[in-house]
């Protein structure tokens, strides 16, 4: 017997959006349910348990951010943002709440499935049993049991830091992590202000892996934001 399509959740109050969501996720086979409002929004998340969530900010009963956290307390479903709020603070904001990935508007259909894409395979990792001892992003190759990372087939030598941070993003590939997020991780609850200590590891992990550091292909910076490890 085949599995059901993944069903996504469409939380957004402009009818014209849902429907260009809509349209956009039945043509790729996707099913779909829709709400207009947080209350709503909530009420569908717990009433049908999607494999994912696009979650608009500016709802007419509450901030999406708020409801991004209230979702979090129960579920690990992945939720991507879709708002025309295009301010880093913003961005900040819902992914230290629990958001696992952020579109601006406008956006293109094959840049929302793409995330979606990716969003889905988080969720498939998260539900298959830890422990895997390799890790393959590109040209990039961690053996977590041995404590190896080589690139191209090139050993690269880390230090302890440097290979929890490059872990922590390669485990998370394809997902935006916030400052606050990476430090907390890392470095402990204390450092989470320690922006600058991140950067200047960032800037030694690229001289180590990335071909160009002054052009990183693995390493993604989102400005303001945090970084994300390129996927596949």
């Amino acid at each position: 017997m085949s599995q059901p399509s993944p069903l996504v959740l469409i939380v957004e109050d402009e009818p014209q959006m849902r429907r260009f969501l809509r349209t956009a996720l039945e043509v790729q086979d996707f099913r779909v349910v829709e709400a207009e409002t947080a209350k709503a929004g909530l009420v569908a998340a717990t009433a049908h348990n999607p494999e994912v969530i696009l979650l608009d900010l500016g709802l007419p009963d509450g901030d999406g951010i708020d409801l991004a956290r209230r979702v979090r307390e129960w579920s690990r479903v992945p939720i991507i943002v879709i708002s025309a709020r295009g301010r880093e603070a913003d961005k900040v904001a819902v992914l230290d709440a629990g958001a696992d990935d952020y579109l601006t508007k406008p956006f293109g259909v094959n840049e929302l499935l793409a995330r979606i894409r990716v969003a889905l395979r988080h969720t498939v990792h998260a539900a298959s049993p830890r422990g895997e001892p390799i890790l393959e992003v590109g040209p990039l190759r961690m053996d977590l049991s041995r404590r190896e990372v080589t690139v191209s087939g090139r050993d690269v030598h880390l230090t302890p830091i440097e290979y929890r941070l490059l872990a922590f993003l390669a485990q998370n590939a394809g997902k935006v992590l916030t400052h606050r997020q990476i430090l907390k991780e890392v470095w402990g609850p204390g450092s989470v202000d320690e922006v600058q200590y991140l950067r200047v590891f960032m800037a030694q992990l690229r001289r180590k892996i990335e071909a160009d550091p002054a052009r990183p292909i693995l390493l993604q910076t989102e400005p303001g934001v945090g970084y994300r490890m390129r996927e596949g």
